[in-house]
């Protein structure tokens, strides 16, 4: 988009505005009449460990939010030397699940319990039980049905809870309201009414009745809303809380608050029924967008929705790249010992493809990625490992290729679940995050582990502060009846350029006969895990 266009934008309002909390990062994106960013800030901020929990302080959430905001201002006005007065609209977005309880008079009543915290293994399990529907430890019910279990005493002055994005947008906009995609992690969605499930809300207030809590758990919880609708507006206090220069405007319309996940899926142009995304770096997950419901409960697959309301099964898995990290800085140190300066971005460029030389099956080696817990394998603690027979095809290329697959491993065992034992379709799969920098080999090998296309777009680094961007822009300039998958294929993606890599049948029986082989070889793991201390 052209300079003075740009300008005219910002002037006129034709923006519109992301801002979504990171675990370590939050970040705020401009976009234009276009949708491309314009503009960027970012603040970055670390979570406390206080009294056993996994925290942000209120203080931190707001000096991180007004420093996010400023810095994209700046941006603004180093750029394009103009100050931001209003926008078209504007999203926030954070890290989904966790827990924020209020009482009467909004006040937090015990610190924010992040999605981090594993203290809720009871509520969990009990809550499963009993709606018949995998609840994971780190969803906002499960905290709440902990705290009840555990007597807690601000339970009984609960007036509403919500999480870390519901919060914010409840401050800037008097509203108590989440996007569904968010409200999924809060507590299962009845797809049918983009709603809470009542049958479920009242099999949790039957639960809980013989504790005589003075509320029930509908007069509780944030209002759902679907992309597209109207989540209020910036008040007096919310425009001056964003922006403490008090330069910009109230009355600025406000999309519905979503989560991660949901900002995910619309950055990757993922929303659509058949298509998915996987996220791999440190850890790695991998979302499928359903055109049914699952016909069991797996306590592997996590089940949430699209910012639109459709259903998505979600595998999580805690490791993914460190330990193949690890093995490319031991190369690199290698080298450096013979006197060769090591650049990295080469060093992976190279080992990488130097994986796609390897047996299909990578030789019979084997190798855990595991530097925590897994919970898809059942596994509390990790122990990276590497482990062959004297008759294994032990080489650079197998070497590196085993790494890449364990990379997937967990993933995989999840994956297989919803494809093989569900008959779940995909016809694509998007791919972001570090394992597919080097260009075509993280493709490749995913393309192998899941035996479904997968494409990489040159905006999936943009991220998820780009993604509640676009639900924001697409509030405010969607079409009469235009859905988001339609607004996100033809007035965000349809200029953008994606490279996209076919499954290769051999790749495909190679991986599968890797994952028998670590699917026998878990024991290894679990002796590694009890005796390595």
């Amino acid at each position: 988009m052209e300079r003075e266009q740009i300008i005219k934008d910002i002037q006129t309002g034709s923006t519109a505005l992301g801002i979504e909390f990171g675990s370590t990062r939050i970040k705020a994106v401009l976009v234009g009449s276009d949708n491309t960013p314009i503009a960027s800030g970012a603040h970055d901020w670390e979570n406390q460990y206080e009294n056993h929990i996994w925290t942000y302080s209120l203080d931190a959430i707001w000096k991180g939010l007004q420093d996010c905001y400023q810095k994209m201002s700046e941006d603004v006005k180093s750029q394009y030397g103009i100050p931001v007065e209003t926008i078209g609209a504007v999203g926030f977005s954070a890290m989904m699940h966790g827990y924020m309880a209020f009482d009467k008079n909004g006040e937090l009543l015990v610190p924010f319990r992040t999605w981090r915290n594993t203290i809720t293994e009871e509520a969990s399990k009990k809550l499963t039980e009993v709606f018949q529907y995998n609840i994971p430890q780190r969803w906002s019910i499960a905290h709440l049905y902990q705290a009840i279990l555990n007597k807690e005493e601000h339970v009984s002055s609960i007036a509403y809870f919500t999480t870390l994005a519901g919060y914010v947008h409840w401050k800037l906009t008097g509203h108590q309201e989440l996007g569904v995609g968010e409200a999924s992690g809060m507590f299962p969605i009845d797809i049918e009414t983009g709603d809470f499930d009542k049958r479920m809300i009242a099999q949790f207030n039957e639960l809980v009745a013989p504790e005589n809590l003075p509320w029930n758990l509908e007069d509780i919880i944030p209002k759902v809303l679907t992309a597209g609708e109207g989540a209020g507006t910036l008040t007096e206090e919310g425009a001056k809380l964003l922006d403490v220069s008090g330069t910009l405007k109230a009355g600025i319309p406000v999309c519905p608050p979503e989560g991660d996940a949901g900002t995910g899926m619309v950055a990757t142009k993922s929303v659509a029924q058949r298509t998915g995304n996987v996220s791999a770096g440190t850890s790695v997950f991998a979302m499928a967008v359903l055109e049914k419901n699952l016909e069991k409960v797996h306590p592997e697959i996590d089940m949430v929705t699209t910012p639109d309301g459709s259903l998505v099964a979600m595998v999580h898995c805690n490791n993914c790249t460190s330990d193949l990290n690890a093995w490319v800085s031991l190369f690199k140190e290698f080298a450096e010992s013979f006197g060769v300066e090591a650049d990295m971005a080469k060093l992976f460029s190279v080992l990488y493809n130097k994986a796609l030389e390897g047996d299909a099956d990578c030789g019979g080696l084997l190798a855990y990625n595991y530097f925590s817990g897994e919970h898809i394998t059942g596994f509390e603690e990790g122990r990276p490992l590497f482990v062959r027979t004297p008759d294994s095809k032990f080489n650079l290329a197998n070497f590196m290729r085993v790494h890449l697959f364990t990379s997937l491993g967990a993933l995989k065992t999840g994956l297989d679940i919803l494809l093989k034992e569900e008959g779940v379709k995909l016809d694509e799969l998007m791919g972001h995050g570090g394992l597919f920098k080097t260009k075509g080999v993280g493709q490749k090998v995913m393309a192998a582990a899941v035996n479904t296309p997968v494409s990489v777009m040159e905006t999936a680094g943009e991220g998820g502060a780009w993604g509640i961007a676009l639900l924001a822009s697409y509030m405010k300039n969607k079409a009469e009846g235009e859905t988001l998958s339609q607004y996100l294929e033809e007035k965000v993606f349809s200029g953008q350029k994606s490279t996209t890599v076919k499954p290769d049948a051999k790749d495909v029986e190679g991986f599968d006969e890797f994952i028998r082989r670590y699917s026998t070889g878990l024991p290894i793991e679990r002796a590694a895990v009890d005796f390595l201390k």
